[in-house]
């Protein structure tokens, strides 16, 4: 029994990592957050579009919105991390320190939730993917895969939803309420953004211009 349990724990945590090498090249097909939505009766809108097919304005606006260190750190952000825990030490209230390498991982492997289980794992995967993946694959995954609203996933199927257009062809107020919506995606709509939305969308505008030289890894070489 002890052998049968090593041998599960090692399919569990080495499968996924053949499965990098794997979508290091290839699109990603589905993942088990889209399997949990289908069988709770959600659709599945979804299209694949290399990064080159999305407008910049885009993947700018989701790392001014959810990681302005993208460029810069590992997978971990421990710079925010550190700024959190004293906040929270402060009593203050702490927001999280997810990286757009960590949400990579969770939308790419494993189910929604906060339990430790699933934080350990996405702990495990996401140095995988900063190993094994350059910074533009990691955000163009991220780009196809992200929830977007009920039965959305990607950039295409967002814009195409949500402004009857291609991810090509996002302007960057667009591309500022899609990332705006990412924290809350099945609460929020940039079709119909709330007062707090509309600031929020202001506010990845202007850092997105403050970031300048922190956006060069997902800039075409």
């Amino acid at each position: 029994m002890r052998r049968v349990l090593l041998i599960g724990l090692l399919i569990v945590l080495l499968a996924p990592s053949a499965l990098l090498l794997v979508y290091r090249f290839l699109p990603v097909p589905i993942t088990p957050l889209m399997v949990i939505r289908l069988l709770q009766g959600e659709g599945l809108r979804k299209t694949w579009v290399p990064l080159e097919a999305i407008a910049p304005a885009l993947p700018n606006a989701v790392i001014a919105a959810e990681d302005n260190r993208f460029c810069e750190h590992a997978g971990f952000d421990w710079k925010e991390l550190g700024g959190q825990i004293d906040a929270a030490l402060a009593g203050g209230r702490a927001r999280g320190a997810s990286t757009i390498t960590m949400q990579t991982a969770k939308n790419l492997f494993l189910w929604p939730g906060r339990d430790l289980a699933r934080k350990a794992l996405e702990a495990w995967f996401t140095p995988q993917i900063e190993l094994l993946w350059p910074k533009r694959r990691i955000i163009e995954v991220y780009l196809n895969i992200a929830e977007f609203g009920p039965g959305i996933y990607g950039a295409e199927a967002a814009a195409r939803t949500y402004f009857g257009k291609s991810a090509n062809g996002v302007r960057v107020p667009e591309a500022a309420l899609l990332a705006a919506i990412l924290p809350s995606p099945r609460s929020w709509s940039p079709a119909r953004p709330t007062k707090y939305l509309q600031r929020r969308a202001r506010t990845i505008r202007t850092r997105i211009g403050q970031l300048g030289p922190m956006l060069d890894c997902v800039r075409p070489a």
